[in-house]
């Protein structure tokens, strides 16, 4: 069984001008163009965004002072883009999209386990920067004096989502076109956002804020990992799949890393400098995180603040609607990649109407579902991780689409494990919205047998679980699936 060819053949240049008709099939040698240094572009312009500063206040939540936070900052966002850059090797071996490189370690058929988890997070964080977008237009809207009801969230609504799926259904040329002209312009807003606000940080308030235990350092630790790199590394191989044969792995991970983790570590630390010295800030960022930090703007700048913010959640959720066409189509859906990305954009359009005009009170159930999923994503994540580590050569692609091939269907070692670590990170995890969400209460389970104080104990804040699903899934799948990878390798 092998993918389905495109439907008509087109030269490279062409098809660079037109919509993108690749699918999950394996890119033609004549497409691998793209060096190291083009993965700058898409990572940095979905992560420029002021949406970053934001994540201050959840940072502060956990009860850190500015230099915990600080150092929980750089690490944890270091890392987590560092992870996807290892993911992203794979794209460079197979030249396939990542669910469809997952198969090789789940099996050709295996491979839908996962992959529904990844449409359904990447489905899901892609609706919620549409739904912040569309909540940050109607907050500057009122700040102006202009109506920012119901006609503005429709309308504001519908532009969003036209953007969104307008991109995502032209491609990936389109794509990294859109992202190197999109960094200059929100980068250069944001620094003047920067410039503007910087009177309003107090250094004496800032310091003076109380160092948190270890547990908390801990849990605004795996926050951050996932609020940035994690949140991503299920679709990290997506863009790299159009590289060279002769690009350098370790510059690919290292241009990942720098594209993704630059913009975040920057605005993050800024975030910490103003909400440390405005703490009334916090509780608006939670609700209404664009909106909130442009509350200290002065009127002039509102207009091309929004427009720059809106642009920069847009570049974000376009990588995953993209993505998450792609997923679709692994999971068997016989239809062309921009239907499918057009199909993913209706589902995003369909969400953020729903949460913004019908159901105001779905936001922390959405959130406290997406974070739940997480944990199976973690996993995912350490199997993927393993199983490039012990590969020591390219993905045999046509493999990748034959069930009866080296991969196989079923790899059951490797579902095994992601169900096992997936049913222990839940049980080191609870429910941060247990009042909107109740029906999620459930999780939690081990922190009380393996006498880390219950549900409501210091550690059930530290998000073990997701740090536990990780490393567990990566531990096994080292040690369990190197002979089998050797001999799909032909080398034992």
């Amino acid at each position: 069984m092998s993918a389905e060819p495109a439907p008509f053949t087109l030269d490279t240049q062409t098809r660079a001008s037109l919509v993108e008709h690749n699918g999950i099939e394996v890119i033609a040698e004549d497409e691998r163009t793209a060096k190291p240094s083009d993965l700058f572009w898409p990572w940095f312009a979905a992560n420029v965004s002021v949406f970053g500063m934001s994540y201050a206040a959840f940072v502060y939540g956990f009860k850190v002072s500015f230099l915990q936070a600080l150092i929980v900052t750089v690490i944890g966002v270091t890392i987590s883009f560092l992870l996807c850059g290892i993911i992203a090797i794979a794209g460079k071996r197979g030249s396939a999209p990542t669910m469809v490189l997952s198969r090789a370690a789940f099996g050709v058929t295996g491979q839908k386990v996962p992959g529904v988890f990844s449409w359904l997070v990447s489905i899901g964080w892609e609706t919620f920067l549409a739904i912040m977008a569309t909540l940050a237009t109607a907050t500057v809207f009122d700040r102006l004096g202009w109506s920012g009801g119901t006609t503005t969230k429709i309308l504001a609504c519908a532009v969003i989502a036209t953007l969104i799926v307008l991109a995502s259904v032209a491609g990936y040329h389109t794509i990294m076109k859109m992202q190197s002209i999109l960094t200059w312009l929100t980068g250069a807003v944001t620094i003047l956002y920067v410039g503007l606000t910087l009177k309003e940080v107090d250094l004496s308030a800032v310091m003076s804020i109380e160092s948190g235990s270890m547990t908390a350092v801990i849990g605004a630790l795996v926050m951050v990992m996932t609020g940035f790199g994690l949140g991503w590394i299920n679709i990290a191989a997506d863009w790299s799949r159009y590289q060279s044969r002769e690009a350098s792995g370790s510059k690919i991970v290292l241009w990942n890393t720098i594209g993704g983790a630059i913009a975040p570590i920057l605005l993050v630390s800024f975030g910490l400098l103003l909400v440390g010295s405005r703490p009334e800030l916090q509780d608006g960022i939670t609700n209404d995180p664009i909106g909130t930090l442009a509350t200290i703007l002065p009127v002039w700048l509102l207009l091309p603040f929004l427009l720059t913010a809106v642009l920069a959640l847009v570049s974000g959720a376009v990588l995953g609607i993209y993505s998450s066409g792609l997923t679709l189509l692994s999971l068997g859906v016989k239809i062309p990649r921009p239907a499918a990305a057009l199909i993913d954009g209706v589902i995003l359009t369909a969400g953020t109407v729903w949460v913004v005009f019908f159901a105001q009170s779905f936001l922390g159930p959405f959130q406290s579902f997406l974070i739940t999923l997480g944990v199976p994503i973690a996993s995912w994540a350490g199997i993927m991780i393993a199983d490039i580590a012990l590969r020591k050569r390219d993905y045999d692609e046509q493999a990748l689409f034959d069930p009866n091939g080296r991969y196989g269907a079923w790899d059951w070692v490797s579902i095994g494990t992601m169900l096992g670590a997936s049913v222990v990170g839940w049980g080191l995890v609870i429910n941060n919205f247990a009042e909107e969400a109740a029906w999620n209460n459930w999780q939690g389970y081990l922190l009380g047998p393996l006498g880390l104080g219950g549900r409501d104990g210091d550690w059930a804040w530290a998000n073990l679980g997701v740090f536990a699903a990780l490393i567990l899934s990566f531990l096994i799948t080292y040690v369990a699936r190197r002979a089998k990878v050797a001999r799909q390798e032909e080398r034992a």
